[in-house]
């Protein structure tokens, strides 16, 4: 059996890791266009201007909300008017999937710039594409990764708890996703099944998280980095970029992307959807018990949603219920990784068993 694993070709992490940001550029060009989304540019861009401008004569562009064909395009056009050479991408998940679609269309190389640690988006060949109204559209799988990856935990650290969290949600699901995907000899993101590198990466996320995670959280509360925050930032960023990557994906992705289907759910973020995709892949699955209160016991202590009614849908009706599921099972869904044929009903009783546990809890305290 031939397995493949996929890689950033470059990874920079640190507090006060912005500063290189113009020394790593001209590795890779002199003519900068960054695509910047709001909340960076709003608490930012002071600093930005002063780092691109290391590299030369740059371009800032601020995100338009959505990675959806429509901005790709409009980047695409005001680009390649300012005859760039590299793509920067600098933000949230979103403004960073732009990116890497924008440097694919224009074949130029891709810096990631991430200003949280909300989804393990960054590392990947990969962009998620919406619709305009952020509704999941379809997977762009890109020749290959970004050129360099540059993450600042001191600014990680000044955003605001929730982003870190929800990437703790995102990563929490790479193990259980990457060991189905190993059950089944499932393919990854490359067509082929992942070497046992990527299952050990996918495993050390996960335990990084259970050890590390709550701890990772009370720094971030207090705008301050410590060693757990730093290990928490790879771990979201990092590790569970290359764990979904050469690991592949499963369940837990597929019922989030499903959630996006529910107006109700869109001023969720990505991980906080993943994190209750997981638990209902749990039960789906069958995991053990003990597994099962661990990935909860977690979830709680940190703040992810263990209930329909934490992500939007307090009172859901069947109907929204089956239409999650129904987008769930869809030809070509990364669901159907799971090591036996799934059908919408399943996940629908595995999603109620989920939302019915993650209540109890609650009511216990």
């Amino acid at each position: 059996m031939i397995s493949t694993a996929i890689f950033p070709s470059r990874y920079v992490q640190g507090d006060g890791a912005l500063e290189l940001l113009g020394e790593e550029l001209k590795r890779l060009g002199a003519k900068p266009y960054a695509v910047v989304d709001a909340f960076a540019h709003q608490t930012f861009g002071a600093d930005l201007q002063r780092v691109l401008e290391k590299a030369g004569p740059f371009t800032l562009e601020p995100f338009g909300a959505e990675c959806s064909d429509e901005e790709v395009e409009r980047l695409v056009a005001h680009a390649r008017g300012n005859d760039t050479d590299v793509i920067v991408g600098i933000g949230g998940g979103k403004a960073l999937d732009t990116a890497k679609a924008v440097a694919h269309a224009m074949g130029l190389p891709v810096a990631i710039v991430p200003t949280l640690a909300s989804t393990d988006a960054p590392c990947s060949a990969l962009s998620v594409v919406y619709t305009p109204e952020g509704a999941f559209k379809r997977y762009l799988v890109l020749p290959r990764n970004p050129d360099l990856v540059l993450i600042d935990t001191g600014i990680v650290a000044k955003a605001p708890v929730r982003f870190l969290v929800a990437g703790m949600g995102d990563a929490l699901a790479t193990w259980f996703e990457a060991e189905d995907c190993r059950a089944t000899r499932a393919a990854n993101m490359t067509g082929r099944p992942g070497p046992m590198t990527s299952h050990g990466l996918a495993k050390l996320c996960y335990t990084c998280l259970i050890d590390e995670g709550l701890m990772a959280r009370t720094a971030c509360q207090h705008g301050v980095v410590v060693p757990a925050l730093d290990n928490v930032v790879e771990a979201n960023t990092l590790l569970s970029g290359l764990g979904f990557e050469s690991g592949g994906l499963a369940a837990a992705h597929a019922i989030h992307n499903g959630l996006t289907a529910l107006d109700e759910t869109h001023h969720f973020y990505h991980g906080e959807k993943v994190a209750f995709g997981l638990l209902s892949q749990l039960w789906l699955t069958g995991r053990p018990r003990a597994v099962i209160d661990q990935v909860y016991t977690f979830c709680r202590s940190v703040g992810l949603p263990t209930t329909l009614a934490e992500i939007g849908l307090a009172d859901p009706r069947a109907d929204q219920l089956a239409l999650v599921a129904e987008r769930a099972c869809a030809e070509g869904e990364t669901i159907h990784n799971t090591p036996f044929a799934v059908t919408p009903r399943m996940v629908v009783a595995a999603m109620t068993a989920a939302d019915a546990e993650g209540r109890r809890l609650a009511k216990a305290g």
